[in-house]
């Protein structure tokens, strides 16, 4: 026994030490001599589009999450199928929108750099100049990203809304972010919408005895009743309510009320590190610089750097 927890202890090292290895093929400023105007070409393409849709923003923050917490940071989930058994077609990315701006950044890209800019760190710059374009945080994109080639809906296994603080904690443990990352990250909840369906359940019948969830201010399920029935399958509701299209701290103001709108916001509150970090982000002096912070150790997930992996001619397809 105790030799078999070594050789999974060993395992796990190995794993992060791997990680570590690509990561540090990362740097801020990968095309500076190979393409110049790449950042610059998709900021241009991202405002554009945010300017008519500013919906979006919610989505390419997720959609770059989601990316990264199945196969590492590798654009899989870019990637289409021809039968649906992709990663964008595992019910849990069935929500995400936005992937022509990934397609209009990689064609301006290739007009002008053929060849060069991978669509994996396409999407990490996305990611951060939405957040920019909705008045939110900015931060040095680390590139050098290659990508992958494989896409399969059956490897999707991304937290829940539904998940407990134990489960958050190991979930993102594995993908060597700690606890402040795992609170920091759930701030992105203050823009975009979520929808019935994934937090009924805290409202009707929660332990079996027709309550709500006891978790969940009593006055908000009140409100939360109104909107969502229990058959409800369709209404979005605004994850950080009167502010669900800025980025700002008033999310985390609301899961130390106990608003938070899902089970795992709701959960930030039940483990000591987590509460902490909640209640500090709340006060609203550190959230933009420690978002930053915590997107830049994300992007560095399971990336392939130098011969790993391909640049892709077209985002949706491998060549």
């Amino acid at each position: 026994m105790a030799a078999s927890k070594r050789l999974v202890v060993s395992c796990f090292l190995l794993v992060l030490l791997l990680a570590e290895a690509n990561a540090q093929g990362l740097k801020v400023g990968f095309y500076s001599k190979t393409c110049p105007h790449a950042e610059g070409i998709v900021r241009k393409v991202v405002f554009a589009a945010m300017k008519k849709a500013p919906t979006l923003g919610a989505p390419l923050l997720r959609m770059f999450f989601h990316d990264c917490f199945v196969r590492g940071c590798d654009g899989s989930v870019l990637l289409d199928s021809p039968n649906n058994q992709a990663e964008k077609n595992a019910v849990p990315n069935l929500s995400l929108r936005g992937f022509g701006i990934i397609d209009d950044s990689k064609a301006a890209l290739e007009k002008v750099c053929p060849g060069i800019v991978s669509c994996s760190d396409i999407l990490a710059l996305i990611a951060r100049d939405a957040m920019v374009a909705l008045e939110g945080p900015s931060w040095e994109v680390e590139t050098g990203r290659r990508d992958g080639r494989v896409s399969n809906i059956n490897e999707v296994n991304l937290p829940s809304p539904f998940d407990n603080i134990a489960k958050l904690i190991t979930d993102f443990s594995t993908k060597g972010l700690n606890e402040k990352d795992l609170v920091v990250l759930s701030g992105g909840h203050t823009i975009g919408m979520g929808h019935c369906p994934l937090m009924t359940n805290r409202l009707y019948n929660f332990t079996g005895r027709g309550d709500s969830d006891p978790s969940l201010d009593s006055e908000y399920a009140a409100n939360l009743r109104k909107k969502c029935k229990p058959t409800d399958t369709t209404t979005a509701l605004e994850m950080d309510p009167g502010s669900f299209k800025t980025f700002d701290v008033s999310y985390f103001k609301l899961v130390a009320k106990r608003r938070g709108l899902f089970q795992s916001d709701a959960a930030l509150l039940d483990n000591s590190k987590t509460r902490a970090h909640v209640l500090q982000q709340a006060r609203g002096s550190t959230f933009f610089h420690d978002f930053g912070v915590s997107m830049v150790k994300m992007g560095r997930i399971g990336v392939l750097t130098g011969r790993a992996g391909e640049i892709r001619k077209m985002c949706r397809v491998p060549n």
